[in-house]
């Protein structure tokens, strides 16, 4: 027998509660509910009718809920691709560009007993050769920098930073030429001068000028232990990067500058000193997403009359940040040339003449416009009907998405397209981003909040239900209605995000995004409402802890997960006391720290827990006694947690 769907659970009794509570709330002047009262007898004979009007709604079938869902004009959201920062490594520095062209395709290997995963660039990467033009170094609070140049040149010893290295001091490298998301190495010659640091932990970050401000670099690996021996610093430029002028100098400028620790690490006590100095771009990072492209399919010939349907051969497709192109023949054969038509939401606000139609991603439909009989008794066309006979095509479009391609830091490594001067390829990052399409049960939910929208934003709950619909594939939606003080609506996204511990570019969604989730809100937004969309802002925290492990635990397991589960409780996305993410404007204390690390296996003792404020852009740290307060509507980030396992010395 198959199981009835259960739509509603409530009984005649629920109803009649429900409707006493009400009457509570709305009339407190009625007081007598009991049986015998007029009102009572109303009430328990529509809630009754309602109950009977339940049992047939739980009796519809998936098919016919669906086609009701579809009288509303929802459709299942599609599958979302997971989306990857992919590095293409050069086999050795060119003279002249590499072009990693868009559609670039890269893969995981093939592991036991699975296929693997693959990924197509979304965008052109240019590697751009680059060598170091200047050398110049610039002391904490001064307004100009030395050259070193010319010192360089001649093989000479170059102090790094003052004699006693402070917190601002800097090593600026300007080359001779931006490199915009391109991996860039510096060859150094150092000597062993920069006493006192941890050469795996130096305090030192690197960043990069975008003509504005310094930006972070990413750091891929440092050979020199803090510029204290020979070898190679590799970084990450962000894309921002732009020739700009410093000190009357043109070049993109790299940089080098000493922070203040938080006490876990030791400062230099010694400068370091350098020798010689070389700059050459090693590779460069393109965005890849987990979808196959389609090109050139074509869907078939028209017929000439309104309302024809056509089925892409593979589906689902992907969400677009665009809407998809058709193309349609001026003749049969496509020889006199091809008009573009464009993809819409709805046709209700198209003319006769508009060369628009509609896609269902879920199913690969694409309808044209239909012809519509008026209950005035005319008709009106919706959208143009393409000729009879030509040919109708879509130049290229996305299928696949999915969780499946969420996959780890370091699995993208097969390049299936062949790139000359290309020798590797990997992932930074894990893949994130990537959904199951909608299921009817979700669908059920979404349901009602669309009936009562109306597709209109007007309270809180509407902007986040609109702004997940235009982004299905972004992590959490939060809105902060308009005040007195702040006279717009924010909507803040949160992109989607795998379990493992974030970076802070990781927290920011794309621009394009941003910008499919504006123009969605604009368009149903109140008359005179302002809507910003924006990332939220995240206070880091940094949480430093002395255990001490049980006798029969090694110390190296139990660090390992104690930052695994601090970063875990922290998670924006994935996060919190209930795992759906850490909550807006919650603050972090120093008892559930205690309780969490408490309770981890191999863990015997907490011996010390403390909090610290930290700015995740600059590194700095203040700490705090009891627990970091987080404002109303920003999130915590969890930033380099420092974690000190001993072994228990009770028996």
């Amino acid at each position: 027998m198959i199981p009835a769907p259960q739509l509603d659970d409530r009984s005649f009794q629920d109803l009649v509660d429900d409707a006493k509570r009400a009457v509570q709330r709305r009339c407190p002047e009625w007081t007598d509910h009991n049986v015998s009262d007029p009102g009572v007898t109303l009430i328990e004979l529509f809630a009754d009718m309602t109950e009977q009007l339940l049992y047939r709604l739980n009796r519809v079938p998936d098919k016919h809920h669906l086609a009701f869902l579809d009288l509303l004009g929802l459709q299942l959201f599609p599958p979302t691709a997971a989306t990857v920062p992919v590095t293409f490594w050069l086999s050795a520095p060119r003279p002249q560009p590499v072009v990693v062209p868009v559609g670039t395709e890269v893969a995981t290997s093939r592991g036991a007993g699975g296929e693997p995963v693959g990924f197509c660039t979304r965008e052109q990467l240019v590697v751009v050769p680059c060598s170091a033009a200047s050398v110049r170094a610039l002391r904490a609070g001064a307004t100009r920098s030395t050259d070193l140049t010319d010192e360089l040149r001649r093989g000479g010893r170059v102090p790094v930073f003052s004699a006693v290295p402070e917190p601002g001091d800097a090593l600026l490298v300007g080359l001779d030429a931006a490199v915009p998301g391109c991996a860039v190495a510096l060859r150094l010659e150092a000597s062993v001068d920069g006493i006192g640091v941890d050469p795996d932990r130096p305090p030192l970050r690197w960043e990069a000028f975008d003509g504005a401000v310094w930006v972070a670099c990413e750091l891929d690996h440092d050979d020199t232990g803090g510029l204290n021996r020979p070898g190679d610093v590799v970084l990450h430029v962000p894309r921002g990067h732009a020739l700009a002028v410093l000190d009357d100098v043109l070049g993109g400028w790299l940089r080098a500058v000493v922070v203040s620790g938080d006490g876990s690490a030791p400062d230099y006590s010694q400068t370091p000193v350098l020798r010689r100095l070389e700059a050459m771009t090693v590779g460069g990072t393109a965005l890849a997403a987990h979808a196959d492209v389609v090109l050139g399919e074509v869907l078939g010939e028209a017929e000439g009359v309104p309302g024809q349907l056509l089925r892409t051969r593979t589906a689902p497709l992907v969400a677009e940040d665009e809407p998809l192109v058709l193309e349609v023949s001026a003749g049969r054969d496509g020889g006199a040339g091809w008009t573009r038509w464009t993809e819409v939401d709805d046709l209700s606000g198209c003319g006769p003449d508009d060369p628009v139609f509609t896609l269902d991603r879920t199913t690969g439909e694409l309808q044209l416009g239909p012809l519509v009989r008026l209950a005035t008794g005319g008709v009106r066309q919706y959208g143009s009907v393409p000729p009879p006979g030509s040919q109708l095509r879509l130049p290229a479009y996305r299928t696949g998405g999915g969780p499946t391609g969420n996959v780890a830091a370091g699995a993208v490594s097969v390049l299936r397209s062949s790139l000359p001067f290309v020798a590797r390829v990997d992932n930074r990052r894990p893949a994130t981003g990537g959904r199951a399409g909608e299921d009817l049960d979700d669908a059920r939910q979404r349901g009602p909040v669309l009936l009562r929208t109306r597709d209109r934003a007007v309270t809180a709950e509407d902007f986040c239900v609109l702004a997940r619909e235009a982004a299905p594939e972004v992590g959490r939606v939060h809105c902060v209605p308009a005040s007195e003080a702040d006279a717009v609506v924010r909507v803040l996204v949160v992109p989607a995000l795998g379990r493992s511990a974030p970076c802070l570019p990781d927290l920011v969604p794309g621009e394009a995004v941003l910008g499919r989730i504006a123009a969605a809100l604009d368009a149903r937004r109140l008359l005179g409402t302002r809507v910003s969309v924006e990332p939220p802002r995240y206070q880091g925290v940094t949480v430093v802890a002395r255990l001490r492990s049980r006798p029969d635990a090694a110390p190296d397991a139990v660090r390992a997960a104690a930052v695994e589960a601090v970063d875990a409780l922290l998670h924006p996305v994935h996060g919190g006391p209930d795992g759906t993410g850490w909550p807006f404007g919650r603050p972090v204390s120093v008892g559930e720290l205690y309780a969490l690390l408490q309770g981890l296996p191999g863990v015997d003792l907490v011996e010390d827990v403390r909090l610290f404020r930290a700015d995740p852009t600059t590194g700095e740290r203040e700490q705090v006694p009891q627990r970091v307060e987080v404002a109303p509507h920003a999130l915590v980030h969890g930033y380099r947690h420092s974690v000190l396992v001993e072994r228990s010395r009770f028996l």
